[in-house]
C-alpha cells in the first residue's frame, strides 16, 4: 500500500507538470515582451571565443576607410530585421533600395539579422546591396548565436569585432563595431575597444560605436543585458575618450538618451510585423550629427 501510494503521488505530481508547463509558458509570454524560446537552443560558441576568431579574421584583413567625395554625408543603420521563418523581407528590401542612393555612405545593420539558422542568414547575406555599390558592416546579434548560427555569420561575413573609417575632404571619422551577442562584452573585447580608442580617437573628427544589445533596459525582457560592472566600465570609456554615439537594438522599441555629450540610441525593429518598424538616416555634415527614422 506504501508503494502504491507514493507511485500515485508521482503519477499525479507528473500530470500537475504537464499541465501546468503550457499554461507557464503562455505567463510567460504573456508577461515578457518580445519573449523569445527559441534562444534555449544557443550556440556553444562564448563571447571570448568569438573575439578572438574576430581578431584572426582582422589580422588577414584590411579594415575600411571609405574615401567621400563631399564632407556631406549619409549612414543608414537597422537592427532585429530577424529573417527567417513566416514572415517576408520586404522592409529589409525598402532599406537596401535607399542604402544604393549616392548619398549613403555605408549600411550599418547591429544584430539579430535573421534566426540564426544557416539558410537565413545566408538569404539576409544576398539580400544586402554589393560593397562596390554601398560598403555593409554587419554585427552578430543573439539570434545569430542559435542554432549555431555564429559559424554561418562568421563563414560570410567573417569578424564582429572590428572598426571602419570614413574620409571625407577636410575630416576623418572613426566607427566601432562590437559583438555583444550573448549579452556581454568580455574582458578582452572591453581591452581591445579601450586599446582601439586610445590609439585611434584623437585622429578622428567624430567617433560612433555600434552594439546589438542596448545598455540600458526600459522594460523587463527574456533578452539578454551587460553585468553592472560592465555598464560601468563602458561608460567610462565612452566618456573617456569623448564617443559622439552609442547605436543599438534588442529591444525591438526607439529609445534616446543623453549622458554628457553622449547620445545613447535604441533602434526600432525593421521586422515585417513590428508595430513601429523603421531605420535611422545618420547625417553628417561640417556643423555636426543629425539623424532621423524613417518607416519602411
Amino acid at each position: 500500500m506504501v508503494f502504491f501510494k507514493l507511485h500515485s503521488e508521482s503519477t499525479l505530481h507528473h500530470k500537475k507538470a504537464f499541465v501546468l508547463l503550457p499554461v507557464l509558458c503562455v505567463l510567460l509570454s504573456s508577461c515578457i515582451k518580445e519573449a523569445d524560446f527559441s534562444g534555449f537552443i544557443r550556440s556553444t560558441d562564448r563571447v571570448e571565443e568569438r573575439f578572438q576568431q574576430s581578431m584572426a579574421w582582422n589580422q588577414s584583413h584590411s579594415y575600411k576607410n571609405i574615401v567621400f567625395p563631399s564632407d556631406d554625408y549619409k549612414l543608414l543603420i537597422t537592427a532585429d530585421v530577424h529573417i527567417g521563418g513566416p514572415k517576408t523581407h520586404q522592409n529589409l528590401l525598402s532599406f537596401v533600395n535607399r542604402a544604393k542612393l549616392p548619398d549613403i555612405a555605408a549600411a550599418v545593420y547591429v544584430g539579430d539579422l535573421a534566426t540564426g539558422r544557416e539558410s537565413d542568414i545566408t538569404l539576409f547575406q544576398s539580400l544586402l546591396p554589393s560593397d562596390s555599390i554601398t560598403p555593409n558592416f554587419v554585427m552578430v546579434g543573439n539570434h545569430e548565436l542559435y542554432f549555431d548560427g555564429w559559424k554561418a555569420f562568421y563563414n560570410l561575413f567573417g569578424s564582429s569585432t572590428y572598426y571602419f573609417t570614413i574620409t571625407t575632404p577636410n575630416k576623418k571619422d572613426l566607427f566601432i563595431c562590437l559583438d555583444s551577442g550573448g549579452g556581454t562584452h568580455g574582458e578582452s573585447q572591453l581591452a581591445w575597444l579601450k586599446e582601439m580608442l586610445d590609439k585611434l580617437r584623437s585622429q578622428y573628427d567624430r567617433c560612433i560605436v555600434y552594439s546589438h544589445s542596448n545598455l540600458f533596459r526600459k522594460h523587463h525582457t527574456a533578452s539578454t543585458s551587460p553585468t553592472m560592472d560592465e555598464l560601468f566600465v563602458l561608460l567610462d570609456i565612452f566618456e573617456t575618450y569623448k564617443v559622439d554615439m552609442v547605436i543599438t537594438g534588442h529591444d525591438h522599441k526607439r529609445d534616446i538618451k543623453q549622458l554628457g555629450n553622449i547620445q545613447y540610441i535604441v533602434l526600432d525593429a525593421l521586422r515585417d510585423d513590428a508595430k513601429n518598424a523603421s531605420y535611422m538616416l545618420l547625417h553628417k555634415n561640417h556643423t555636426g550629427l543629425y539623424f532621423q527614422f524613417i518607416k519602411p
